[in-house]
């Protein structure tokens, strides 16, 4: 029989590990996760239920464990069969339009699937693997799992396309578990286990799988999350086709590996391409380069995450084995992921000392080994790197420092890293519409000497360019808190979390405020010459003013409005509640027109030097509806003609 032949023995095997890491990958990582968000389950209710799966994974994982020992015993091939039609039952749910309580529900199903079908499978996957060279056979079922998975027409299908592709890949894998033939115990290959000396105890597998996983699962929030990142990995065929061959040669690679050198050197491996790529995701610029050592960084310990418990104990039980495999996938597969994706949250990279951290756990026993092994050699090199950083820290000195980065150039990569550009654009259209409401336009020669240009390609949302000129730094931080709160049916998302442990909001904030050109105090007198249409005017109806005053305005001029009571302290002024009382900025002698004109030109440019926003995006009939009934609901104006600042002042 030829290698080949040998190698296609174990065809069931292989078939089994792929459908496993397929199901997980593009069934419970993309397919289902898009599949909430469609249902608008997002925020706190997105996190219970991920926890939900989370929770059904762990119980389960251990579960099946202790199914090795239980009486009356359930054959392997019956175990896995529930677990795939389990599997295959939650994908299909997920067709159903679904509420939050059905979403925990298929969230539980979810992981009760994988934790019953993960360690089943690998407590007794020689049962489906070929004679010769089980090890190379694992590495090739796991490289085809992420080769398929990074199928472009797989990868860029509909959430619910995915959903009914991992169902059948699961109704299929019941054929390839079916007509297996349990091999008796002394016919059970015998893998080529690492030298004694290499092997790593149990709790250091564990701990090493377990930071592996944190840094992949934090790492794969951050690009799916961050548009620049994503678009530099995993938008469009080019890049799919890459990431699933480097996907598919590292998993040989891994085998390879495992069966040479042992366990600690893939794992050791394995962490340098991933921390690797964490460090390159630091710099959106690089994450082409960061999207080479990724997909090879992960499939380096996928091979050995199911290597390990099912063939690398050596003589064993299957009880242990199960045991051991239930805490692999229970701990470092569920936990460990669940801690990287709560990482990328809230921090959105992954800080070098975290990775230095998972360093130290990962690379310490190979380097403990090896320093006992090779003590003069690598004293010699330590003496030669000392040597040559003192000669690098004198040359240093005798050059000038490069200056530290000011608030305003951070903020500017902050802008770039969080892909704002891809909904904001930076340059207003000459002789159009833009400049009445966004500001004067800029000339080629200075759109040239940004470095690099932000122009932008669309509008999502409105143009930055002359933002610092049109909004407060108080109200651009309130509407990176809560867009909606300030700024009615927006859909950009909440990027509160710039402003947790880290200054990046704040210099994102001086970036925007420096957005303004020297001639916007000629463009605010055009502003002053502008008035709604006569059309809008006569059509104006305070019915429908009083709706929009409820949606744009009473946020901030109605007493219990949510952004008044939030910012409370932190207003120029504290904004007048304007359904009652007098307004300053309005005198006895304006006549009903004037008061409805001066109105409408506050509500749609704002009040320049003011935390009071303008409305430019809304047309001349909502404004004159607005004004119209403002200027009837206000009782009387301000008596005082000088005093304009006073806590009555719209702000």
């Amino acid at each position: 029989m030829s290698k080949l032949k040998q190698l296609a023995s174990g065809w069931r095997g292989i078939c089994l590990v792929a459908i496993t890491y397929v199901y997980f990958l593009i069934f419970a990582q993309f397919a289902f996760l898009h599949r909430l968000a469609t249902l608008g389950i997002a925020d706190t209710h997105l996190k219970l239920v991920m926890a939900s799966m989370a929770i059904g994974g762990i119980l389960f994982s251990l579960i099946a464990a202790r199914l090795q020992t239980a009486t009356p015993p359930l054959s392997p091939s019956a175990r896995l069969r529930a677990a795939l039609i389990l599997s295959a039952a939650a994908a299909l749910l997920t067709l159903l339009p679904l509420n939050l309580f059905a979403s925990l529900a298929v969230a539980f199903l979810i992981g009760t699937g994988l934790g019953l079908l993960t360690v089943t499978l690998v407590t007794h996957l020689p049962t489906w693997l070929g004679p010769t060279d089980p090890i190379l056979q694992v590495g090739l079922g796991t490289g085809l799992g992420y080769f398929i998975c990074n199928f472009p027409p797989i990868f860029a299908a509909s959430p619910q396309t995915q959903s009914f592709i991992a169902a059948t890949l699961c109704l299929l894998g019941l054929f390839a578990v079916g007509i297996a033939r349990p091999m008796q115990p002394a016919a059970q290959p015998q893998p080529a286990l690492p030298p004694p000396a290499r092997t790593l105890s149990f709790p250091i597998v564990l701990a090493c799988f377990t930071a592996l996983v944190w840094l992949d699962s934090a790492a794969f929030f951050i690009i799916q999350s961050t548009p620049a990142l994503k678009a530099g990995t995993w938008v469009g065929s080019a890049h799919l086709w890459l990431n699933g061959s480097l996907h598919l040669a590292a998993a040989i690679a891994s085998a390879l590996l495992l069966r040479r050198r042992g366990i600690g050197v893939v794992l050791s491996t394995a962490f340098l391409a991933l921390a690797i790529a964490c460090l390159l995701l630091l710099d959106p610029n690089r994450a082409l380069l960061a999207s080479l050592f990724y997909p090879v960084g992960v499939s380096l310990y996928s091979v050995a995450l199911v290597a390990y418990p099912a063939l690398l104990f050596g003589p064993a039980t299957l009880s242990n084995r199960a045991h051991r495999a239930g805490w692999i996938y229970a701990i470092a597969g569920w936990i460990g992921s669940a801690m990287g994706i709560g990482m990328a949250q809230n921090l959105r990279h992954v800080p070098v000392a975290f990775v230095a951290i998972a360093g130290t756990v990962i690379l310490g026993p190979q380097i403990s080994h090896l320093t006992i092994r090779r003590s003069r050699e690598l004293t010699a090199v330590a003496a030669i790197l000392t040597l040559s950083l003192l000669v690098d820290l004198a040359l240093r000195a005798h050059h000038t420092h490069t200056p530290p980065l000011s608030a305003i150039e951070r903020g500017r990569r902050v802008y770039i890293a969080e892909g704002c550009i891809n909904c904001h654009s930076q340059y207003i259209r000459p002789n159009s519409t833009d400049v009445l409401m966004w500001g004067p336009a800029q000339t080629i020669e200075e759109l040239r000497q940004q470095h690099p240009p932000l122009i932008g390609n669309r509008r999502q949302g409105p143009d930055l360019s002359e933002v610092g000129g049109r909004r407060s730094p108080l109200w651009l931080r309130a509407h990176f808190y809560k867009p909606r709160q300030v700024s009615h049916a927006s859909f950009m998302p909440s990027y509160k979390y710039l402003f947790q442990n880290s200054n990046r909001g704040n210099d994102l904030i001086a970036y925007l405020n420096s957005l303004k050109s020297p001639t916007y105090p000629q463009h605010i007198q055009a502003e002053q010459a502008w008035h709604p249409s006569a059309a809008a005017v006569a059509s104006a109806n305070p019915t429908t003013g009083a709706h929009l005053f409820a949606n744009y305005c009473a946020t901030c001029h109605q007493s219990n409005g949510l952004t008044r009571q939030t910012w409370h302290n932190d207003f120029k002024h504290l904004p007048p509640t304007l359904s009652t009382g007098s307004w300053s900025r309005l005198q006895p002698s304006d006549t009903p027109a004037q008061r409805q004109h001066i109105l409408a030109r506050i509500i749609k440019f704002g009040i320049p030097g003011t935390d009071m926003p303008g409305h430019e995006y809304l047309p001349d009939n909502d404004v004159a509806d607005i004004a119209l009934w403002l200027s009837q609901s206000i009782a009387q104006p301000h008596q005082s003609v000088t005093n304009h600042t006073t806590t009555g002042e719209l702000q």
